[in-house]
């Protein structure tokens, strides 16, 4: 279907929706795929379809809606999901949260749920194994109502269906729904923009460097040159989902591409403009030694964010007991066990820091904190660990009622001396500075001292205020150490 937009002479096409599915192991993840895979016609059309790119795309057949395509991606769960997503990979469209119709919600479904949320994106929950005698769809309804999951039968909006990926049960309504939703969502490309292709996997073999990849708009061609971040190679092949070689590449189309030289990260974005490819996905500048000031400096929210483990659940409860008394604290996810990689992409993707209680991260869990820059605390008595939080919070509610007060904000770009006063050249970032107003500074991100401006200049004449953008003179009484690079705030 396209829609012809003729007065910009645009062609906006309708693009399959690209699904992938999380949940707790052994919950019926893989076994609904292979089936879906497998009693697909046209897979077996072209002779049985290859599982190596880590994504397939299947032609469900059903009619009147924008398509009848579906493309899955085959991640190993979760972590991987969360792992894109922290990133800047905007792979996937829609989640299906699989869940086990006997077991109903276990520990690695509460993390989907935690990660589901984080990436605010559409979903639809899945009874799996609805066919044997003690499946029980019920539970699984009003377990997921403690987990703030409210499904349509019980009055919320949650799509909740029941499969049996080992019959078939339910399956082909369970593709129907993916592909209202998808009308629903109005999941456009244009072939003809510069195409953005996300990698979602890597590896090395007889080939070379192989990378698998799914494009999310604009069309990928065999002798392309492309970029990554800051690089670029050529590509020698592309290979779709059934292993054939193919000349392009459209819009949610996995496929296979050989041509790097250097094994680009997974969630890296790839085109053919150099623009688009130049946004870097992985910030890798350690962070400083833990401090509270660390922390103030990484919030954007007003509450306090953290992914708490602990080693037993009698002292977990016991901690997010206390927790829930302080407002300044959300807990985004909590558990009992290690503090693992999938805790520190969520904890990147919701600006949350991991708290552990009687638990400590391995050493490629340390690694990969530093790379991600993500704060780790581990505690092992109960008391400190809330009162750390308690004045972590508090700080913060300072801060927002600060950030409240302040009127503008400027920066120190020279200092001279006329007439033995010490004179700051200052241009103003925010808002606005008037005579009079008082005056906290601050460098690195820590707070100097406060003052108070009592003369404002602009080409020695005195003025009343100014505003964003433009640049003045100032006196400040009393002096403070203030230097060149400092920021000032002025308060009401």
């Amino acid at each position: 279907t396209t829609l012809n937009k003729r007065r910009i002479n645009i062609i906006i096409m309708y693009r399959p929706p690209i699904v992938t599915i999380l949940g707790h192991v052994d919950h019926g993840k893989t076994t609904l795929l292979d089936y879906i895979r497998k009693s697909n016609v046209a897979t077996k059309e072209h002779g049985g379809i290859t599982q190596s790119i880590g994504a397939y795309e299947i032609d469900t057949g059903i009619k009147d809606y924008h398509t009848s395509k579906i493309t899955f991606i085959d991640t190993p769960g979760h972590e991987a999901f969360t792992k894109l997503r922290a990133r800047g990979a905007e792979v996937a469209d829609i989640v299906l949260l699989i869940v086990d119709a006997k077991d109903s919600v276990m520990p690695q479904t509460i993390e989907s749920i935690a990660h589901i949320k984080a990436a605010n994106i559409p979903y639809i929950i899945i009874a799996n194994k609805i066919d044997l005698p003690d499946a029980k769809p019920e539970k699984i309804k009003n377990d997921l109502l403690k987990h703030n999951i409210q499904v349509e039968s019980k009055g919320g909006t949650a799509l909740f269906m029941g499969v049996s990926a080992k019959t078939g049960a339910g399956v082909k309504e369970l593709l129907e729904s993916i592909l209202l939703l998808s009308s629903d969502l109005n999941l456009t490309c244009e072939l003809s923009n510069a195409p953005q292709a996300y990698i979602i996997e890597t590896k090395k073999d007889k080939h070379g460097l192989v990378v698998h990849a799914v494009i999310k708009d604009g069309t990928l061609h065999t002798g392309d040159t492309i970029y990554f971040e800051t690089k670029k190679t050529k590509i020698r092949s592309l290979t779709n989902d059934q292993g054939i070689r193919a000349k392009e590449v459209a819009p949610s189309t996995p496929f296979e591409l050989l041509g790097f030289e250097e094994l680009p990260a997974v969630g890296t974005l790839i085109s053919t403009n150099p623009e688009i490819a130049a946004k870097p996905i992985v910030d890798v500048t350690p962070p400083k030694k833990f401090s509270i000031e660390d922390v103030l400096n990484t919030q954007t929210e007003k509450r306090l964010s953290v992914i708490l483990k602990a080693d037993v659940q009698g002292s977990l409860e016991a901690i997010l007991n206390s927790i829930e008394k302080n407002k300044n604290v959300k807990v985004a996810l909590s558990g009992v066990g290690e503090i693992n990689k999938s805790d520190l992409f969520l904890a990147k993707t919701t600006k949350s820091i991991v708290i552990g209680f009687n638990v400590k991260p391995n050493s490629d869990v340390v690694d990969l904190a530093k790379q991600e820059k993500v704060v780790i605390k581990t505690y092992n008595i109960i008391y400190e660990l809330l009162d750390e939080l308690t004045e972590v919070s508090s700080l913060m509610k300072e801060k927002e009622e600060s950030e409240k007060n302040t009127k503008g904000e400027a920066k120190i770009a020279a200092v001279f001396i006329i007439e033995k006063e010490k004179v700051f050249g200052i241009k103003v970032t925010k808002g606005k500075a008037n005579i009079g107003d008082n005056v906290e500074v601050f460098r690195d991100k820590n707070k100097v001292g406060k003052t108070k401006i009592i003369s404002l200049r602009q080409r020695a004449k005195t003025v009343e205020e100014v505003k964003k953008d433009q640049e003045a003179g100032m006196l400040f009484s009393p002096e403070l150490d203030i230097k060149v690079g400092d920021v000032i705030k002025f308060i009401l």
